[in-house]
C-alpha cells in the first residue's frame, strides 16, 4: 500500500511540468479567448456583451457565409487529397528498383511551407505568365482562375491539396507497412484480383490511418489562412473568405475588433470540436483495429 502511494506521488510529481505547460499554453489562452470573445472592442475601450455576442456572431451573414465557404473548401480538399495520397502510397508500396526516388518525390511537399506553396501556385495560375493558365485558357486567362468567383475556391484548394499531399502520402505509407504480407498471399491464393485485394485487405487494414488522416486534413482545411491570404485575400466577392481568414484577415468587419476576432476563433474551435466528435463517432464503426 505504501509503495502504491509512493509510486502515485512520484507519477504526479513527474506530470507537474507537463501540467504547467498545458495550463500556460492551452487552458489559459482558451479561457482568455472565451472571455475576450464576449467583448466588443473599439479604438479606446471594450464593452462586455456576454455570451449573447457568440449567438449574434454565429447568426451573422458574415459568419454563415464564411462557414459555408470553409465547408466547401474542406469537401474539396479532404476527399481529393486523401484519394491522391492513398493512390500514390499504394503505387510506391512496391519492392522495385528506383522506387525510393518516387517516394522522395511524392513526400517532398511535406517540407514545403504554406507560403512557398502559395507563391508557387500564384505564379502558375497568373493569367499573364502562368504555365497552367496557358494550358487551360478560357477563364484562366481572363480574368484568371484566382479572380473569377466560380473558380477561385477551386484554385486555392488545388494549392492546399498539393501542399498537404506529402503528409498524406507519408502517413498512408506508414500504414501500409503494417499490413501483414501473408494476408495478400492468402487473398491471392483464394483467387482475389488486385482491386479485390485492395478493397478487402488494404483498405480495412489501413482504416485507422485513414481516420487519422481525415481528421487532420479536415482540421487543416478549417484552419486554412495562408493560402487564402496570399492567393486571393478572401476574394473575389468573399468566395474564398474562410473562418480563419474572417478572424484574422484584413479589410473585414473583424479586422479592427479584437473581441470579434476572439469570438470567431472560439466559434471555430467549437465547430472543429463538433466535427472531430462526429468523425470519430461516425467513422470509428468502420475502422478495423484487428491484427
Amino acid at each position: 500500500m505504501k509503495r502504491k502511494r509512493r509510486d502515485s506521488g512520484l507519477a504526479a510529481l513527474m506530470l507537474v511540468p507537463s501540467g504547467v505547460i498545458l495550463l500556460l499554453f492551452v487552458v489559459y489562452p482558451l479561457i482568455k479567448a472565451v472571455w475576450l470573445g464576449q467583448q466588443r472592442c473599439g479604438v479606446t475601450k471594450c464593452t462586455n456583451n456576454g455570451f449573447d455576442q457568440y449567438l449574434d456572431a454565429f447568426r451573422s451573414n458574415e459568419f454563415q457565409d464564411a462557414l459555408i465557404v470553409t465547408a466547401k473548401y474542406a469537401l474539396i480538399t479532404v476527399p481529393i487529397g486523401l484519394v491522391l495520397g492513398v493512390a500514390l502510397a499504394v503505387l510506391a508500396d512496391k519492392y522495385m528498383r528506383g522506387v525510393g526516388i518516387f517516394r522522395t518525390i511524392f513526400s517532398s511537399t511535406v517540407a514545403t511551407s504554406v507560403a512557398v506553396a502559395s507563391v508557387m501556385w500564384f505564379f502558375l495560375l497568373n493569367p499573364n505568365v502562368g504555365v497552367l493558365s496557358e494550358w487551360i485558357g478560357g477563364i484562366a486567362k481572363t480574368p484568371g482562375l484566382l479572380q473569377d468567383p466560380r473558380s477561385a475556391l477551386w484554385a486555392v484548394s488545388a494549392s492546399s491539396i498539393w501542399a498537404n499531399l506529402g503528409f498524406t502520402f507519408i502517413v498512408v505509407t506508414a500504414g501500409l507497412q503494417g499490413v501483414p504480407k501473408d494476408l495478400y498471399e492468402s487473398a491471392y491464393v483464394d483467387g482475389a484480383g488486385g482491386f479485390s485485394r485492395f478493397t478487402n485487405v488494404t483498405l480495412p487494414m489501413i482504416s485507422p490511418t485513414l481516420l487519422f488522416a481525415t481528421v487532420v486534413l479536415t482540421t487543416r482545411a478549417f484552419q486554412s489562412f495562408g493560402e487564402v491570404d496570399l492567393l486571393t485575400e478572401g476574394g473575389p466577392l468573399g468566395k474564398t473568405t474562410t473562418l480563419t481568414y474572417l478572424a484574422y484577415g484584413s479589410g473585414l468587419p473583424t479586422s479592427n475588433d479584437d473581441g470579434l476576432r476572439a469570438t470567431v476563433s472560439v466559434l471555430l474551435f467549437a465547430v472543429l470540436l463538433a466535427l472531430a466528435l462526429v468523425q470519430f463517432r461516425g467513422l470509428e464503426k468502420r475502422v478495423h483495429y484487428g491484427n
